[in-house]
């Protein structure tokens, strides 16, 4: 089996789905690439770009308690080599009410700047290419 054309999903409960996708959608410019209701008892928004290999998931379980992000950790990283689109990005949030918080790894603080989501799990955009 060959992961090299796997298109993954990034999934994870949330008790506060509508303030997540703002979060997401509204912050960090991701597109709602499908919603559902009330399957098996859940709901969820899917988000990401839909040329991307990639895409987000948030869901929640009615009657079902997610809680917060277990550390400031947590991290999902966005490479943003283009230093206008990294700045609107960041502006975005902060127009949101999400400042930059202080990174736990300091080695994010080089060059991205770190966010806090609604559940706590937090976002570092990185101004610069992801090379091995």
């Amino acid at each position: 089996m060959s992961f090299a054309k796997a298109h993954l999903r990034v999934a994870r409960p949330t008790d506060q789905l509508a303030a997540v996708v703002k979060f997401y959608r509204d912050g960090l410019g991701l597109e709602i690439l499908y919603e559902f209701q009330d399957h098996d008892g859940f709901d969820g928004v899917m988000l990401g770009h839909r040329a991307a290999a990639y895409h987000l998931e948030f869901t929640r379980k009615r009657g079902h308690a997610a809680g917060r992000a277990p550390t400031q950790d947590n991290l999902l990283v966005f490479y943003i080599p283009d230093r206008t689109e990294w700045q609107e990005a960041a502006q975005r949030l902060e127009k949101l009410g999400y400042p930059p918080v202080p990174a736990f790894n300091p080695y994010w603080e080089i060059q991205g700047k770190t966010f806090e989501d609604p559940d706590g799990y937090r976002v570092v955009l990185q101004n610069a290419s992801w090379t091995p």
